[in-house]
């Protein structure tokens, strides 16, 4: 299958083969890389053809083993038509809540909500550490049109109920309501969040705070969709999508008897982890210059010693941290020109004007424990590694192997040979 390096329009593709080489993992692996590309493998059955397994992991989103007699056309053909309707509700729902981001890794956390939205009634549950956009995604998710006419298609409304701010005593009339009389101070009926949220979305946010005293009745509502006002004896009924989420592991809270497992599997009909800046930092520009441009519209982006500097930075409170740093950037930055590092607080500057990369860290080794896991050799991962080093070096100097060279430690010499040898994409 020929394909463009770095062709923006090229999101499907599918590759066909009768034998296992070099240049098929390498189409598949570019499809990981991209973010945006999805393949089908379709591979002639015989006894040298990998594991679908395999296939998958190397980067195919599909993949047949296909003996030339079963009929795959139909199988493939609505994959293609699955995926277009995804990208267009993806594109459109990034566009319209302005989520920032191209990386792989953000791009499927986005293609999963829009499917889960858009496909599915089940219930998600976004995962992921503070900051990383859990909300951001419950809103995208809200806003998507379903597919299904049987269903009866929700206000694209997000009802949302804090739930670490949730007082024991109170959470009751939070979630559900009270009537008037129901306890000192109801002077009149008031309706919960389940009551809003009928015909809508209800997001029940960090619901690993709730106390296990209301989880029962939680269990209850959320299955039955049924519960009763605090203080009432009538059941009432709601219908809505629910979304969830959490910064904690609730299966690690199960363990210790403070989340109850049933409760956890009602919720948990689609886990949607959201990741942490750390593992998207393609992303960290973008969302930097998003920042920028909202707070000091007169800026002209960032000095490439600020470019760096944000690339590198750690941010424990993932994309809430940037925005707070660029906030905090644009409170010293005068002018029309670039922020530059004298516009960065002191407080935020590197240690000894000097960044310590760690390196490998934790996504290349766990790129070579799952290298290891497919049965490569060290050969093969030696060799994978270097030419993905030379490739990068290469794209990030636009194709000038000597500076690709000087960055990678070695003579133009040896370059110059790779690239003869076919070793080297021109």
């Amino acid at each position: 299958m020929p394909y463009q390096e770095n062709d923006p329009n090229l999101l499907f593709g599918i590759v066909c083969s009768d034998r296992i080489n070099e240049e098929l993992f390498e189409i598949l692996h570019h499809a990981r890389r991209s973010g945006r590309m999805r393949v089908i493998a379709l591979i002639a059955s015989t006894p040298m053809a990998p594991s679908v397994w395999r296939l998958l992991h190397a980067g195919a989103s599909e993949a047949f083993l296909w003996d030339g007699q079963s009929p795959v056309a139909e199988q493939i053909h609505a994959k293609l038509v699955r995926w277009s309707a995804i990208e267009a509700l993806a594109a459109d729902a990034l566009a319209r809540e302005s989520l920032i981001g191209e990386s792989a890794v953000w791009r499927a956390a986005v293609r999963l909500g829009v499917e889960a939205a858009h496909f599915a009634t089940a219930p998600v549950l976004l995962t992921g550490e503070s900051g990383t956009g859990k909300e951001m995604l419950a809103r995208l998710i809200s806003a998507v049109p379903r597919a299904a006419s049987e269903i009866r298609e929700p206000r694209h409304e997000l009802v949302t109920v804090d739930c670490g701010a949730l007082m024991s005593e109170l959470s009751g009339s939070e979630l559900f309501g009270h009537e008037r009389g129901a306890f000192t101070g109801a002077h009149a009926a008031r309706e919960g969040a389940f009551a809003l949220a009928d015909g809508a979305t209800l997001f029940l946010d960090e619901i690993g705070e709730v106390p296990l005293s209301i989880q029962v009745q939680l269990l209850r509502a959320i299955q039955e969709r049924t519960y009763k006002r605090v203080g009432g004896n009538t059941w009432q009924s709601a219908q809505f999508r629910l979304l969830c989420a959490t910064n904690r592991d609730l299966k690690e809270l199960v363990s210790q008897g403070r989340f109850r497992l049933d409760l956890y599997y009602r919720i948990a009909g689609i886990v949607l982890r959201t990741p942490p800046l750390r593992e998207r930092k393609e992303d960290i520009l973008p969302l930097a210059l998003h920042f920028l441009s909202k707070a000091c519209p007169s800026a002209a982006g960032f000095s490439g010693d600020v470019e760096e500097y944000l690339v590198n930075r750690s941010y424990a409170g993932n994309v809430r941290e940037l925005r707070q740093l660029i906030d905090r950037i644009v409170l010293r930055h005068a002018g029309h020109g670039p922020v530059t590092a004298g516009d960065i607080p002191e407080e935020d500057r590197p240690p000894d004007g000097e960044f310590q990369r760690a390196w490998p860290d934790e996504r290349f080794e766990e790129s070579v424990a799952d290298a290891i896991a497919l049965g490569a050799s060290l050969k093969e991962i030696s060799q994978t590694t270097t030419q993905a080093a030379i490739r990068i070096a290469v794209q990030s100097e636009r194709g000038n192997l000597q500076r690709a060279a000087r960055r990678l430690g070695i003579t133009d010499r040896a370059l110059q040979m790779r690239k003869a040898a076919g070793q080297l994409e021109s």
